[in-house]
């Protein structure tokens, strides 16, 4: 494959993640107009996004698998069918009840589809410039909020939520059909067998291995208490700074400054990690991470604010791809999408406690000074995880 081709896999990755991500969080700009017009309580609505997070936990093993054995293109096909799918039947709901059961559950099953055979993907074309290409990847994943969240408040301006969730759903098929064209199984490549494991198949380790490799819990482990660091922060930020006196209009754009630098974080991260290596720029990326969160718990004016939000949304979101790239280094491609699937599996129970906790620690003592303290000693221990890295294993080719 020449390199346009390759590129173009990374391409349709970025696209398939913006879409899928963002039909998945345009949620919030749904909440207050859905329940207005039918009387539902904004718990029962925003419960659909806590179902999205533990299907898609559950469900992305599976799809790992599946795109392990036949390939990323048809797994993306479903869930691109999916996904409309879902949308289509939450704009015709009528009980809360109905809408929970298509939105939190079919469309968590249906973005779940992309993630990990799409990251399995492009870690696999690419032996040079790795880490920039999933970087490249997850930052369309990141671009996801500045997209169809927008699109959507205008829809809905214009019309009603139901027409513009119906659009959003016919929208992904027209879109993402084609976009799964674009994305084919890489090549089966000789990889790196672990230091002391048994030998493996041509192109990675038996999945059984990998579950029983230290390397593999530590990757899963430093992924969950990455995301159980930053989760709690990301979502409390706004309630934080409104707090803190800020506006609230002023206290919503916080979140724009941390998408924005996420985006160029995930590019600096990524050439970085492929000039530098992966596990030393991972590190400072969580050690940077841990340190802006408790620099939070002492700032009280919107600029200072903007500067936190800056270098915290760079390091968060730099880091985040770089789980795919060390996974693929030392477990090879055989079985990858399985195993992103398990370490996300895990990433999401931090992304879940975050948010819950938070708002216990709010409420308990009226206060967020203890959650960004809390969960910066949970990023440093992200930190001394990850430093429990081996050196990446000596490459020892199997034959074909």
């Amino acid at each position: 494959m020449s390199n346009f081709q390759r590129w173009l896999v990374v391409f349709a990755g970025a696209l398939m993640g913006c879409v899928a991500v963002g039909t998945m969080f345009s949620l919030a700009v749904f909440l207050d107009p859905m329940s207005l017009e039918t009387g539902w309580s904004r718990a029962g609505i925003s419960s659909a996004m806590t179902l999205n997070f533990l299907v898609m936990g559950v469900a992305g093993i599976a799809w790992g698998t599946a795109s392990d054995r036949f390939g990323p293109g048809i797994v993306v096909l479903i869930g691109s069918l999916l996904l409309g799918l879902a949308l289509v039947l939450a704009s015709r709901a009528t009980s809360l009840l109905a809408f929970q059961l298509t939105y939190g559950i079919l469309v968590g099953l249906a973005a779940s589809a992309f993630f990990a055979p799409v990251t399995a993907a492009v870690t696999g074309w690419f032996t040079t410039h790795r880490s920039l290409a999933v970087s490249l990847v997850s930052a369309g994943m990141g671009m996801a909020p500045m997209t169809i969240s927008p699109f959507a408040r205008w829809l809905i301006t214009a019309y009603d939520w139901r027409f513009a969730m119906l659009a959003i759903g016919i929208g992904t098929w027209v879109v993402l059909l084609p976009a799964t064209l674009m994305l084919r199984r890489p090549p089966a490549a000789p990889a790196p067998a672990l230091a002391g494991a048994p030998a493996v198949e041509s192109g990675g380790m038996a999945m059984r291995e990998v579950l029983r490799s230290p390397q593999f819990w530590i990757l899963g482990l430093t992924f969950f208490a990455c995301c159980a660091a930053h989760s709690g922060p990301i979502f409390h930020m706004v309630s934080y700074a409104i707090v803190c006196g800020v506006s609230p209009m002023a206290a919503v754009s916080i979140y724009s400054v941390e998408g924005l630098a996420g985006l160029g974080g995930r590019i600096l991260l990524g050439v970085g990690a492929d000039r530098l290596g992966v596990k030393p720029v991972l590190v400072a990326g969580l050690l940077v991470q841990a340190i802006v969160i408790a620099a939070y718990s002492v700032v009280g004016q919107l600029e200072q604010f903007y500067l936190l939000a800056m270098i915290f949304g760079a390091a968060y979101g730099g880091v985040m791809p770089l789980y795919a790239v060390l996974a693929h280094d030392y477990f090879g491609q055989k079985n990858l999408g399985a195993v992103l699937g398990a370490a996300t599996m895990l990433s999401s129970v931090g992304m879940a406690l975050g948010p819950w906790i938070g708002g216990w620690i709010f409420d308990t003592f009226q206060n967020y000074a203890w959650l960004f303290i809390g969960s910066s000693i949970v990023g440093l221990g992200a930190v001394a995880i990850a430093l429990a890295f081996p050196p990446l294993p000596r490459r020892r080719f199997q034959p074909a």
